[in-house]
């Protein structure tokens, strides 16, 4: 599909104001500033951190904090789930509980935000990338599994790098924008090497693959209720688990690995303070009601771009892999190649007609240079307004009959056996 995009049009032809005028025909804004993104709050949010602040329970114990567990337990259809202070904490605690450690490698997409890295760093692990495919804009698990033929050893160790002697403990693959990876054939290529799978769902809550909520069937998955992401904390995260034991261990982790006792503080190994406070677990809990509303929003926002970006030369809106169904967390487009080099005029040219717009070509792996299909996603992709969700009335933002999948329904199709 990119070569036959590219074939058709040359760098001449790229008019950066034809792209922003789509961006705003699809947005239905002719004027004024469009934001990248603006979070809504049309529900309880209100009533809800009054609610806490009256309460005094502001830090990390509180009602609401085990309310939005339970919330995210039930909308996921994960066993567990353990709410932390970021998307980064959860991640970083998802790689401890996988067992990662000092000088062990973890595999990881070439493209990818650097919170992915960051937390293999944490651990004092080194990131091993592996090419993203063009279809999911994720980890290639046909790339993965070339990459492990290349370069693993399976030993009394565990799986080892030959060329560097590190373990391979964990593959992280991500879901990119909110669209599920091919999570099938990479658990299966990380099952035959004996390896753990940390799933980065960071950016996709809501998002189903193959009928099941991602990080629904995962031994360890992490979610991001960041500003800019389809529910937001203010700032939070959460681990998933389906294993009870981890689950308990992820609490204690994350809790300053403090025992329980009625008075005394006693911790018998090194923890971290990542619990979430109950006055961001309020908010959330507001946000997860709206979520079905938030989720029908993004996904008329995607139709949209879909249709407007049809008609443009040059440049395909990325769509939902097949046998999924993606949260549409954030639209991108891929410019054709031609483009490629005059990508940073769009960038202007937004600017100038007060349209927000990013480029992806801060790609984790440009620090060590990134592989074929990712170098060509971070040079070529650019990302249009996230969403009309902050000009759309309070009514858009309730639970909706629409394609997108209701909390009631992706804990029902998470459950179904495989």
């Amino acid at each position: 599909m990119s070569e036959a995009m590219d074939s058709v049009v040359t760098s001449s032809d790229f008019k950066p104001e034809t792209i922003v005028d789509a961006v705003r025909r699809a947005v239905g804004t002719p004027n004024g500033v469009l934001g990248l993104h603006e979070p809504v709050f049309a529900g309880k949010e209100i009533a809800y951190l009054e609610e806490c602040i009256k309460s005094t329970f502001v830090s990390s114990v509180g009602p609401f904090v085990d309310r939005f567990e339970r919330m995210l337990e039930q909308v996921t259809g994960a066993k567990r789930a353990v709410a932390v202070v970021n998307g980064t904490a959860a991640l970083h605690a998802c790689f401890r509980l996988a067992g990662v450690e000092p000088g062990d490698e973890v595999i990881s997409p070439a493209l990818t935000f650097i919170a992915t890295t960051n937390a293999i760093a944490y651990c004092g692990a080194t990131p091993h990338f592996v090419d993203s495919s063009l279809a999911t804009l994720g980890m290639d698990p046909a790339a993965l599994a070339l990459r492990l033929e290349a370069i693993a050893e399976r030993t009394a160790r565990g799986t080892i790098n030959r060329e560097t002697g590190r373990r391979i403990a964990a593959i992280s693959p991500m879901h990119t924008f909110g669209h599920p990876v091919a999570l099938d054939e990479i658990a299966a290529i990380a099952h035959d090497w004996g390896i753990a799978l940390v799933e980065d769902a960071a950016e996709s809550l809501g998002s189903t693959y193959k009928g099941h909520a991602v990080g629904s069937r995962a031994r360890l998955a992490a979610l991001s209720f960041n500003g800019n992401k389809i529910v937001t904390t203010g700032g939070g995260g959460a681990i998933l688990t389906n294993d009870e034991e981890l689950g308990r261990r992820a609490k204690h982790l994350t809790t300053t690995a403090k025992l329980p006792h009625k008075w005394a503080f006693v911790h018998d190994e090194i923890g971290f303070n990542y619990r979430l406070p109950n006055l961001n677990a309020a908010l959330g809990c507001a946000q997860l009601e709206q979520l079905d509303g938030f989720l029908a929003s993004k996904r008329r926002l995607a139709a949209a771009y879909e249709r407007v970006f049809a008609d443009v030369p040059g440049v395909r809106f990325s769509c939902e892999p097949e046998d999924t169904t993606s949260n549409y967390w954030l639209n991108a487009v891929l410019l054709a190649e031609p483009y490629a080099e005059r990508r940073d005029e769009l960038g202007d040219t937004a600017r100038a007609m007060a349209v927000s717009r990013l480029p992806v070509g801060s790609s984790a792996s440009r620090i060590l240079g990134s592989p074929a299909s990712a170098r060509a996603m971070a040079t070529r992709c650019c990302w249009p307004p996230l969403s009309w969700l902050g000009r759309c009335p309070a009514r858009a933002c309730r639970p909706t009959r629409s394609s997108a999948p209701s909390a009631r329904r992706l804990r029902s199709a998470a459950l179904k056996p495989r």
